[in-house]
């Protein structure tokens, strides 16, 4: 029996939106690893007014059917910022991205993905790098392995046919993302220890916490340090003032002092760490399949975001400013913050393991810290690339 007409619509209307996001909830309902997002959250993702993303970037989604059903959707987007990036360094003119893609079977996938392509040429684009889903800073890039276990906070889990189908269309790696698995419960190797000993004896190296009570000041030192850390790395994009704020805003929930540390030397704020209680643990028992937690589960999620414990932790964000890398000091302070956190993360939080990432395949710097302490890769993720 031959199957239903397919047809692919923009999305332009509040009920088209909620449609789109409600297509994820539904399309992966089946899958025990996949975590729900608040409704609320993924709804105001996708929203202009709402995700200062979409003050520098032009968007279009999109929505697939079969006789009225949807059965797929896929985001097209261009990034004004990412378009004034250098070429060497992944993104720069005529590249735009897709992302945010479901589909119920392969000819949903490759419709979609043709539709996200036509109007990324239509405004002018000759170049795709994706799924972003919306940008580098937010859930980059296809897992196409660890589909055995959930992600945690802010990290995206897909179909692992999508990576067939994705590659079927001429795609081609142009990135692979690392997550690192840690046992925080265990004491790094004595060459760790001795150089975190040897930094806490230095007058010159604060490792201090995040102040709360200054927590905006504390977030644009943060962010400052972070666009000047990463900004040779492939595929930057700066962070702008609305999104610092935006997020900030969004992440205060999951914020504790002791798990963010910004690191000074002679008193200037020279890198940080950032790390967060995994919000996906408590998320996929009391979300449910469609990101609605009852009041039961509300009451459980807010208690959690209260007092995190027991709790494991992703480290999303580390930079260290561009005049100290690949200095023995960054590594130092790097391992220091690593360290403090990891006994704060066990004594106070009751944490068990650590994600760090993502890291890019080819960062070398972070790669040799995720070995030296003995992490292992548990999860990666692919941004393609295709002329188009």
């Amino acid at each position: 029996m031959a199957k239903a007409e397919l047809v692919i619509t923009p999305v332009s209307s509040k009920a088209d939106r909620a449609a789109f996001v409600d297509c994820s909830y539904r399309l992966n309902a089946s899958d025990q690893n996949w975590v729900a997002n608040l409704r609320s959250e993924e709804i105001a993702k996708f929203t202009p007014g709402k995700n200062p993303f979409f003050e520098h970037a032009r968007h279009q989604l999109f929505l697939a059917r079969r006789e009225g059903r949807v059965v797929g959707r896929i985001s097209a987007q261009i990034d004004e910022l990412a378009l004034k990036q250098p070429v060497e360094q992944g993104m720069g003119p005529g590249t735009g991205n897709w992302g945010a893609i479901e589909a119920e079977d392969a000819e949903v996938a490759k419709a979609l993905i043709d539709t996200a392509e036509g109007w990324l040429r239509r405004e002018g684009m000759t170049r795709v790098l994706a799924p972003m889903n919306l940008s580098v800073w937010e859930e980059p890039g296809l897992l196409v392995k660890g589909h055995d276990h959930s992600p945690m906070v802010m990290m995206g889990h897909h179909n692992a046919a999508y990576q067939g189908w994705i590659e079927g269309e001429g795609y081609t790696r142009a990135k692979t993302l690392y997550t690192y698995d840690l046992d925080v419960t265990k004491e790094f190797p004595r060459l760790v220890q001795r150089i975190v000993a040897s930094g806490e004896k230095n007058a010159k190296i604060t490792i201090r916490n995040a102040d709360l009570k200054h927590f905006d000041r504390d977030a644009g030192i943060i962010c400052d340090i972070l666009n000047d850390a990463w900004s040779d790395n492939w595929g930057f994009v700066p962070f702008t003032a609305e999104e610092i704020a935006h997020t900030g805003k969004a992440l205060k929930p999951l914020v504790h002092p002791e798990l963010i540390r910004i690191a000074e030397y002679e008193g200037e704020p020279v890198a940080f760490m950032m790390t967060l209680p995994d919000l996906n643990g408590i998320q996929k028992r009391v979300n449910g399949a469609k990101g609605k937690p009852g009041v039961l589960g509300l009451i459980k999620l807010l208690l959690w975001l209260r007092r995190p414990n027991p709790a494991d932790m992703r480290v999303p964000l580390m930079g260290v400013r561009k005049k100290l890398q690949s200095s023995r000091l960054a590594s130092q302070l790097a391992f220091m913050m690593i360290e403090f956190i990891r006994r704060s993360a066990t004594a106070k939080f009751g944490a068990k393991r650590a994600e760090i990432g993502w890291i890019l395949d080819d960062n070398q710097g972070m790669v040799a810290i995720a070995d030296a302490i003995d992490s292992q890769i548990n999860r990666e993720y692919v941004i393609y690339e295709k002329a188009l």
